[in-house]
């Protein structure tokens, strides 16, 4: 086959099942607000990585060997932004029903993965590793982009439920300070490994 959907899926379930900042900020919604109020954020973070799957499908790639700078500030924005939502983590409340609470939507998912760099390196080691060399480009990304859906649609909503299942046991204990700097501290781990890994999935 020109992409082998097989071993790409087993990889896919891999790298979308795994802890990252994605699933942090899954875990971390489904802890806050539940899984049923945070489907739309759930979504919006599936369907957010299609919007870095094309471009990447049709040749971003090439452009990040021509304009290193670029990308090198993007990859730090990025960094800042997973800080940032590591930092909302550590300061919320599994009390949704505080003062002022607010569900994220499905605008503030579909920003998650385009600013996620475990996303990009999933993604271009996608391409490069699961694509016979000849495949046209429009079969190979929707060949890709279909397959991550899938797996998405698939870990997502188990990770914001296991959230949800947490909050049970944590919400208004002594405890719940500790959990979710725990999250926050796993959402910048997690980037900065990859970031230090040297770019791989």
């Amino acid at each position: 086959m020109a992409v082998a959907v097989a071993s790409f899926l087993a990889f896919s379930a891999s790298q979308v099942g795994t802890p990252g900042p994605a699933n942090m900020a899954l875990l971390a919604n489904g802890a806050r607000f539940g899984l049923r109020a945070s489907l739309p954020f759930v979504a919006g973070v599936a369907l957010g990585k299609q919007l870095i799957i094309w471009p990447i499908g049709f040749g971003v790639m090439e452009l990040a060997g021509r304009a290193p700078l670029l990308f090198t500030i993007l990859k730090w924005a990025c960094v800042a932004y997973i800080c940032w939502l590591a930092w909302r983590v550590a300061n919320m409340s599994l009390n949704a029903q505080g003062a002022g609470a607010k569900v994220p939507g499905f605008l503030a998912g579909l920003a998650v993965h385009p600013l996620n760099p475990k996303a990009w390196a999933m993604i271009t080691a996608g391409f490069t590793s699961f694509v016979n060399p000849g495949t046209p480009t429009l079969q190979a990304t929707a060949t890709i982009a279909i397959c991550l859906l899938a797996t998405q649609m698939v870990f997502h909503p188990i990770w914001a439920f296991s959230g949800q299942t947490i909050a049970r046991s944590f919400a208004g204990r002594a405890s719940e300070k500790y959990l979710m700097w725990t999250l926050a501290a796993l959402t910048v781990a997690s980037v900065l490994f990859v970031l230090f890994k040297g770019g791989e999935a």
